[in-house]
């Protein structure tokens, strides 16, 4: 199912302002007729008047409202499921989400970079499938390979340093853990696009690379931040408070790792993308992959994907005109049945 406008859900929020004002109606009503004439008095001067078809006029008219907001909304369903033949190839993308990668010595920071060149390489690509791995002391799963894109990119954008407990920038750990999400039945061509610093503080990320390589993956590395670098800030409703000291109290500064990033890369059959311009790095990116056969992969996607709205409108229609129709009397053949004693109530 797919949500065309999600922004009138806030349309929902007008239902309990609604159920205010018709309690206080109530309220003032009950209040008001108290003063005019004791309930037993009134319920012999009014005997039509029934509290509970107030009640219900209410309801239905609530419901009618709801299927208006959901027609707005338009929800779409796919009529089918249809197998397609895609080429392209599978592309994982691992992104450090330790400390460091707050440090703003490329604006906004360094996470914020590393999110925009993911977004744009995504937005310029047609057939081919992607993943998402997170990592900072150790490595997490974020997206499996697919091909669904906009979901890839509203996991991404919710990645913060705070997803990991571990802090660090084991990188051998995120290549482990990309090396799994592959389908070797697939035959597809395999890359993996590392976005770090490149502060690696494991010794074995250059052996990973060299395991990854011999399962045919190629590795490309972005790097971002500088060589100078810059201080870990600690900030507090989105004001700088401090920065991250260590244990003799000193200012830790955190600098961008390029030559273990170029080794990873060089042993990965790939190549190391300077990341300080998120255009250039898109653009160098997009020319590797390019140079990458295509390999032909089946996927399941829904097709036919056709509005609904008219239901929730048709259905909204439908209770307005109850509402019109339905009248606060109560309803002769109801009165009729007597199920709750009320005449011999009326008649003592």
């Amino acid at each position: 199912m797919i949500l065309e406008e999600q922004i009138y859900f806030w349309g929902f929020l007008v239902l309990p302002v609604l159920l205010l004002l018709f309690l206080t109606y109530a309220y003032w009503k009950k209040k008001t007729q108290k003063k005019f004439a004791e309930n037993r008095l009134f319920k012999k001067l009014a005997p039509d008047q029934s509290r509970f078809k107030s009640n219900l006029k209410f309801l239905v008219l609530s419901l009618a409202f709801a299927c208006f907001v959901m027609a707005l909304v338009n929800p779409k369903l796919g009529t089918k499921l249809e197998t397609v033949k895609r080429e392209g190839v599978d592309i994982v993308f691992a992104l450090d989400v330790s400390k460091s990668m707050l440090a703003e010595d490329i604006a906004p920071n360094r996470l914020e970079k590393s999110k925009r060149i993911i977004t744009e390489i995504i937005n310029n690509l047609a057939a081919d499938r992607v993943g998402l791995v997170g990592y900072a002391g150790s490595a997490f799963p974020q997206v499996p390979i697919t091909t669904d894109y906009s979901t890839t990119k509203t996991f991404l954008q919710s990645m913060n340093t705070e997803m990991v407990s571990s802090q660090g920038t084991a990188i051998s750990q995120a290549i482990d853990l990309a090396t799994s999400y592959y389908n070797d039945d697939d035959q597809t061509n395999k890359v993996l696009i590392i976005l770090s610093e490149g502060e690696d503080h494991s010794d074995n990320a250059i052996s990973m690379a060299e395991q990854a390589a011999e399962e045919g993956i190629r590795i490309y590395t972005v790097g971002v931040g500088t060589e100078r670098g810059g201080p870990i800030p600690i900030k507090e409703n989105g004001r700088i408070q401090s920065y991250l000291k260590n244990d003799a109290g000193e200012t830790v500064i955190t600098k961008k790792d390029t030559e273990t990033l170029r080794k990873i890369a060089e042993i990965g059959n790939g190549a190391y993308i300077d990341g300080s311009s998120t255009s250039e790095a898109v653009d160098e990116i997009l020319k590797e992959l390019q140079k990458i056969e295509k390999t032909e992969f089946e996927a399941k996607q829904f097709a036919d994907f056709k509005s609904k709205y008219q239901w929730f409108l048709g259905f909204g229609i439908f209770l307005v005109l109850i509402d019109i129709l339905l009248l606060e009397r109560k309803t002769s053949w109801v009165r009729q049945l007597n199920l709750f004693n009320e005449r011999k109530n009326d008649e003592t």
